[in-house]
């Protein structure tokens, strides 16, 4: 991560002149949905899809959206709570929902739920994981750039909004106090 997507997210004032207005999109804007079937090539040894396949798959939607909600190229700054709910298995027709649920002046939050169901079945989808990731949007060469405002459109879009704010004031109370005592270490003499 560079120091530029850590100030994105950090509530400071990135290296940014006069960020222009920019007008809000819709939720809807952006939200997708990205499917793929599970093949022997995904397993663990467990004989289960590897998680790594699934956060893969989690960062590949929620970047697309990202890019989309913010009309540009956009860079993971950070994953918060990847929960993996139920095993993904061979054979499973994996869905990604990804959608933007708050942004700040850089970055957006995109929460993603991860449904399967069987390739050959017609029961309905089961959900077996879920995250939230934090994207700075960058310009060309790389310096934080302005997104659009996310404008919520439903209940559960503004419930997701709230949320989101309250996952965004723990991750800065988390980065604020593991700072202050790496500092509070470094002046004791402990260092690292």
């Amino acid at each position: 991560m560079t120091d530029q997507v850590t100030a994105a997210d950090s509530g400071s004032t990135p290296d940014i002149q006069d960020l222009p207005d920019i007008p809000g999109k819709p939720t809807s804007a952006s939200r997708t949905t990205l499917s793929h079937i599970m093949t022997h090539n995904d397993t663990n040894l467990l004989g289960t899809v590897h998680g790594g396949v699934i956060m893969k798959l989690v960062d590949d939607a929620a970047g697309a959206v990202a890019g989309r909600h913010s009309g540009g190229p956009a860079v993971t700054a950070s994953m918060d709570e990847m929960a993996f709910l139920e095993p993904v298995r061979v054979g499973d027709l994996v869905h990604v929902k990804a959608q933007v649920n708050w942004t700040g002046r850089t970055s957006m939050e995109v929460g993603v739920r991860v449904l399967a169901e069987r390739w050959n079945e017609s029961a309905p989808a089961t959900q077996v994981g879920s995250a939230y990731l934090v994207f700075a949007a960058v310009d060309a060469d790389g310096k934080p750039r302005a997104v659009p405002p996310v404008l919520p459109e439903t209940e559960r879009d503004e419930r997701r909004y709230q949320e989101a704010q309250i996952r965004r004031t723990h991750r800065l109370a988390r980065r604020r106090a593991i700072r202050e005592l790496r500092e509070r270490r470094v002046a004791e003499g402990l260092g690292d």
